[in-house]
């Protein structure tokens, strides 16, 4: 199952969009090319059970992303984040969930990315990638990201 392409009127392909959802403030649509507005880093992924690969990743931090677009937790409430969770669906239908305390600096820290590039070359045709470098042989990542949704619903002060 791939994603549909959308072709312009000169024919070249869209860039693909990642929808942004959920318990959001401000719900977005984005593309790679919109990803450089926020802080890059860079992350090194090492898979040793599959035989060595090396892959540098580049693009922002999930949590400043998600940040940018309006977490619906009460701000004077430390701990209301710790009930939202993440879900990240690629087009291929690969799906991960994340816990918010995971990726906040507050808590756990994890410097996941929505890379927009893989050693040096866009992803911009196929869309952004998860990437959780702290994830034994990338388990958790997602190519080609089309959708992420913040839910707030968990916990059992919800």
């Amino acid at each position: 199952m791939g994603r549909p392409r959308t072709e312009s009127v000169a024919g070249a392909v869209a860039p693909a969009e990642v929808a942004l959802t959920g318990d959001l403030a401000r719900p977005a649509r984005l593309t790679v090319p919109d990803l450089p507005a926020w802080p890059q880093h860079r992350v090194r992924f090492d898979c040793a059970t599959s035989g060595v690969q090396h892959h540098r990743f580049e693009g922002p931090l999930l949590h400043d992303v998600l940040s940018a677009v309006g977490p619906l937790f009460d701000p004077d409430r430390r701990k209301d984040r710790l009930r939202f969770l993440i879900a990240v669906t690629g087009a291929d239908g690969h799906r991960a969930l994340l816990s918010w305390a995971e990726i906040d600096p507050d808590f756990g820290r994890a410097p996941v990315l929505l890379a927009a590039g893989i050693d040096d070359t866009s992803l911009e045709r196929c869309g952004p990638q998860l990437v959780l470098p702290q994830d034994r042989c990338g388990a958790r990542y997602v190519s080609g990201v089309n959708t992420i949704r913040v839910d707030g619903r968990y916990g059992p002060w919800a």
